[in-house]
């Protein structure tokens, strides 16, 4: 198993952040680089508890899909979001928001585990943990910087 922590400052709102990480024409914008699609289930506008989604993008090279359900919601606190159909397997994404004098601490916990035995365990070391790491750091700079030039 595989975990990955990163931590986000962001001058605002927790209410703001939350919104916005859950926004899926947001979350499109933000990933162009992946030329990332939603493709089914919740498309556009945002996301709720008990609701899933489809993604579809390019990574390594390859046009894979991912859907993700919401199995956890605490309103301007707290989401996870868990695999449901996947390349992975396991693979759940909680995300946490904290208020504090103006700033939020945006802090995003994700889990994963990938296929294919040792040989799994050697990509993920070399290429994938990197690869995930880069595109939810990529993505939280741009909720900041979308929310800190509002």
């Amino acid at each position: 198993m595989t975990k990955i922590e990163l931590t986000t400052f962001i001058k605002g709102q927790a209410s703001d952040a939350f919104e916005l990480s859950l926004n899926i024409d947001f979350h499109m914008e933000s990933v162009k680089n992946t030329n990332e699609k939603a493709i089914s289930g919740v498309t556009s506008g945002q996301i709720s508890l008990g609701q899933s989604v489809t993604f579809r993008g390019k990574h390594f090279g390859l046009f894979l899909t991912h859907t993700s359900k919401i199995v956890q919601m605490v309103k301007n606190q707290s989401f996870t979001d868990v695999m449901t159909k996947g390349h992975f397997t396991y693979f759940v994404h909680q995300h946490l928001f904290e208020q504090n004098d103006g700033i939020v601490k945006m802090t995003d916990i994700l889990k994963y585990k990938v296929p294919y035995g040792f040989l799994g365990k050697i990509l993920d070391s070399l290429f994938i943990k990197s690869h995930i790491h880069n595109f939810l750091e990529e993505r939280n700079q741009q909720i900041k910087n979308h929310l800190e030039k509002c």
